[in-house]
C-alpha cells in the first residue's frame, strides 16, 4: 500500500485478477475498512466504444457495475484472509442498479463503495460520480472463493 492509503496500478494488479482490457480501476484514491474510493479515466480508446455506439460513444452500464464490483473486491479483501495467489472475490448478485447519466469519453469516474454487510458473502453499495454528479449506483454481493474450486 502506498502512502495515505493510495493504490497505484501495480498494486491493483497484484490484488485483482483482472487485466486489460477488463481492469476498470486505474487508481485507488482512498481505502479503509469502511470505504474505497477508486478512479477510472474513460478514454475514447476504450475497446467497447467501437461498437457501443459508433458515433455516440457511451460506456456500457454493465461495465460501470463491473467497475463498482472491482472496487468492492479491493474493499472486501481488506476484511478477510485474502491471498490473491489462492483466492478470488466473485461477483454474486446485483440489486437496485440505476443509471442516471451517460458516461462518455473524457469522463473521470469516481467510484465509491461501502460495505453494508461483511462476512464470507459481502453486501456492498456502490456509486459512481462524474464531476460530482451521480451517474450510476447499485447494491451487489461478492464472495470469497478459492481459485482451485472456481476452475
Amino acid at each position: 500500500m502506498s502512502e495515505a492509503g493510495v493504490m497505484k496500478a501495480e498494486q491493483i494488479l497484484g490484488l485483482l485478477p483482472h487485466r486489460y482490457p477488463f481492469l476498470l480501476i486505474d487508481r485507488v484514491l482512498e481505502v479503509s475498512d469502511e470505504r474505497v474510493l477508486a478512479l477510472k479515466n474513460v478514454s475514447f480508446n476504450e475497446p467497447y466504444f467501437q461498437g457501443h455506439f459508433p458515433g455516440v460513444p457511451v460506456m456500457p452500464g454493465v461495465l460501470q457495475l463491473e467497475a463498482m464490483a472491482q472496487a468492492g473486491g479491493i474493499l472486501a479483501s481488506r476484511a478477510v484472509s485474502f491471498d490473491p495467489a489462492t483466492h478470488v472475490m466473485l461477483f454474486m448478485g446485483i440489486d437496485a442498479a440505476r443509471f442516471r447519466k451517460p458516461v462518455v469519453p473524457g469522463d473521470q469516474l469516481h467510484i465509491e463503495v461501502v460495505p453494508l454487510r461483511k462476512g464470507k458473502i459481502f453486501k456492498m453499495k456502490g456509486e459512481i460520480k462524474v464531476a460530482g454528479q451521480v451517474v450510476s449506483e447499485a447494491e451487489f454481493l461478492a464472495g470469497l472463493a478459492e481459485k482451485s474450486k472456481v476452475t
